[in-house]
């Protein structure tokens, strides 16, 4: 891929997830629903997992730190890692979430495994 690709596919993913990490300060009842009720402090997880989702999409954001984009990359990587388990409790309890058709709780697990790709190729491999 051209070097303008891969800054466009920088660019991306660092909206992506700004975005997202800054609405669950926006709107944290969404991401409580979601939230597993094995899982301590619900609400302080949604903030913590919404300020590390900011942090990682800022640390890709910088152009001139490999090494800070690259730290991003993982941290990322290992944030959908952690937050996985909570959409294969989504499908598990799909009645809960009438509103989401079940076939997009399905599909949102390999999509999890192609964004995971897709973070580790644009940022964290060497």
């Amino acid at each position: 891929m051209t070097h303008v690709g891969h800054a466009t596919s920088i660019g991306l993913l660092s909206l992506l997830f700004i975005a997202g990490g800054l609405n669950h300060f926006v709107s944290p009842g969404v991401y409580l629903k979601i939230m597993p009720d094995y899982l301590p402090w619900p609400l302080a997880l949604v903030y913590v997992s919404g300020f590390f989702e900011v942090l990682g999409g800022v640390g890709l954001a910088v152009p001139r730190l490999p090494r800070l984009r690259r730290a991003a990359g993982w941290g990322l990587i290992a944030l959908l890692v952690a937050v996985f388990p909570a959409n294969v409790d989504m499908l598990m309890n799909a009645d809960q979430f009438s509103a989401i058709p079940v076939w997009a709780l399905v599909a949102r697990l390999p999509l999890q495994g192609v964004l995971i790709a897709w973070v580790w190729w644009a940022a964290a491999k060497s």
